[in-house]
């Protein structure tokens, strides 16, 4: 099972530096605009702009990945989705 987080990105500011070198590291976290996703087999996702970003990880991860975006001022919002694989 994966988490997948659909992140809106705040006005003014940049996607770049969601999550830090170290976090994707450990959590092995990818970090995607919606045409990249697409692109490795998330099928049926509408367009939901140039200003969010999906992000996933495995559901052991999950919880640290909600803290770091909750943290950041980067993120005006994001839904969390749970994706069997």
């Amino acid at each position: 099972m994966l988490t997948v987080f659909e992140i809106h990105i705040a006005p003014g500011e940049s996607a770049d530096g969601l999550l830090s070198p170290e976090v994707i590291k450990e959590t092995n976290a990818q970090v995607m605009t919606v045409d990249q996703a697409k692109a490795v087999g998330f099928g049926g996702l509408p367009n939901l702009g140039p200003d969010v970003r999906l992000i996933a990880v495995a559901k052991r991860d999950g919880g640290w990945i909600q803290k770091v975006l909750e943290a950041s001022n980067a993120v005006s919002g994001f839904r969390i989705h749970h994706v069997d694989t």
